[in-house]
C-alpha cells in the first residue's frame, strides 16, 4: 500500500488576501506554491475557504455580499482547479486546493476541497457536518467519504469541523489512509484549538499523520472570512520513535508561513504492532466498535 517510507509535507498558514484582480490572485497562489515546493515537500496543503478571497477581485458589490460571494466563487471552481493543476505539474507536487463553495444545484452549495496531482488527476472531498455559520450561509452537507490512492500513499481529507468527529477519519484509516489532511477556517482561538485537538486525537486513535492548514489574519472586506485564527501543524501519535509530543512541526499563531515536516510512514505502520500502544488495532475493543471501511470509497489518483 505505502509507496515510500517517508513523505515530506508542507501546510500553509495562509492569510486571506484581497486581490485586486484574478491575475493578482493567480500570482499570489503561484508564489505560495513555489515557496511551498521550495521546502522540498511533495504534498502542499491549503486551508478551508481559502478560495473565498477570489471574490475580492470583483469589488465590494460581490465581496461584501455573502450570496454574491458564494455564487461567484463557485462559478470560478474550474478556473481555480486549472490554475492549481498547472502549478502541480510545474513544481511536481500534489496540492490540496483551498476549499470553497461548489454548486450542487440551483442555489445549493457544498464546501469542497480538491486534491490535484502533478499528472493532472483530481480527487474531491466534500464537507459533511456544517458548522452553525455554514448553516446560516445555506451551505449543504456533502456526500461521500473518500480515500485517494496516490504515489505518495493513501490520503484522506477531513474538512475542519469534520475532523472533530472520530468515525469519519476512522473509516478513512480502515480504508488505508496514512495521512489525513485537515484544512480549516476558524474565527476564534477557541475554534482553532478545537480543530487542533481533533487533529491530534485522530492521529493518536488511528496511528496516522494528520496535517492542519488554517486561514489566518483579518479580511474585514468579507462577510464570510472576516476574522481568522490558527496555526498549521503536522501531528502523529505520541510515541518515542516518532514524536514524544505528537507534534512533528507547528507554526507561530497567526503568522503567514509554510510549516513542513517529514513523516515516517513506515514507522507509523509498525506502531500498530510494535508501538508502546496499539490504538489502531485496539479500537475494536471498544463497546459498539465496528468496521467502517465499507463506508469509504477508495479512488485511484495515480
Amino acid at each position: 500500500m505505502t509507496t515510500r517510507d517517508t513523505l515530506k509535507i508542507a501546510a500553509a498558514q495562509y492569510p486571506v488576501g484581497e486581490p485586486a484582480s484574478l491575475d493578482a490572485w493567480r500570482d499570489n497562489v503561484a508564489r505560495w506554491v513555489a515557496e511551498g515546493a521550495a521546502t522540498g515537500a511533495s504534498l502542499l496543503v491549503f486551508p478551508e475557504y481559502a478560495a473565498i478571497e477570489m471574490a475580492a477581485a470583483f469589488g465590494p458589490e460581490v465581496s461584501g455580499n455573502l450570496e454574491a460571494t458564494l455564487k461567484t466563487v463557485a462559478n470560478l471552481e474550474h478556473e481555480r482547479l486549472d490554475v492549481h493543476r498547472e502549478l502541480a505539474a510545474q513544481h511536481k507536487v500534489h496540492i490540496l486546493i483551498g476549499s470553497g463553495p461548489s454548486r450542487k444545484g440551483q442555489g445549493v452549495y457544498v464546501n469542497a476541497a480538491q486534491l490535484v496531482t502533478p499528472d493532472g488527476a483530481v480527487g474531491v472531498q466534500e464537507k459533511h457536518i456544517m458548522t452553525p455559520f455554514e448553516r446560516d450561509w445555506g451551505i449543504a452537507p456533502g456526500e461521500g467519504i473518500r480515500v485517494f490512492d496516490t504515489v505518495l500513499g493513501r490520503i484522506g481529507i477531513a474538512i475542519c469541523y469534520d475532523s472533530e468527529f472520530p468515525l469519519f477519519v476512522r473509516g478513512m484509516a480502515e480504508a488505508g489512509a496514512e495521512i489525513v489532511l485537515i484544512p480549516s477556517c476558524t474565527e476564534r482561538i477557541s475554534g482553532y484549538h478545537r480543530v487542533r485537538t481533533g487533529a491530534k486525537a485522530r492521529a493518536l486513535e488511528n496511528q496516522i499523520a494528520t496535517v492542519l492548514s488554517p486561514t489566518v489574519g483579518d479580511a474585514l472586506w468579507s462577510p464570510a472570512v472576516d476574522h481568522n485564527t490558527g496555526a498549521a501543524g503536522i501531528f502523529v501519535p505520541s510515541e518515542p520513535t516518532v514524536a514524544d509530543s505528537g507534534v512533528l512541526a507547528e507554526g507561530v499563531l497567526n503568522v503567514p508561513q509554510w510549516v513542513s515536516a517529514t513523516v515516517d510512514l513506515k514507522r507509523l505502520h509498525e506502531l500498530r504492532t510494535s508501538g508502546e500502544m496499539r490504538n489502531f488495532t485496539d479500537w475494536a475493543n471498544q463497546l459498539g466498535a465496528s468496521c467502517l471501511a465499507d463506508k469509504v470509497e477508495l479512488i485511484a489518483l495515480r
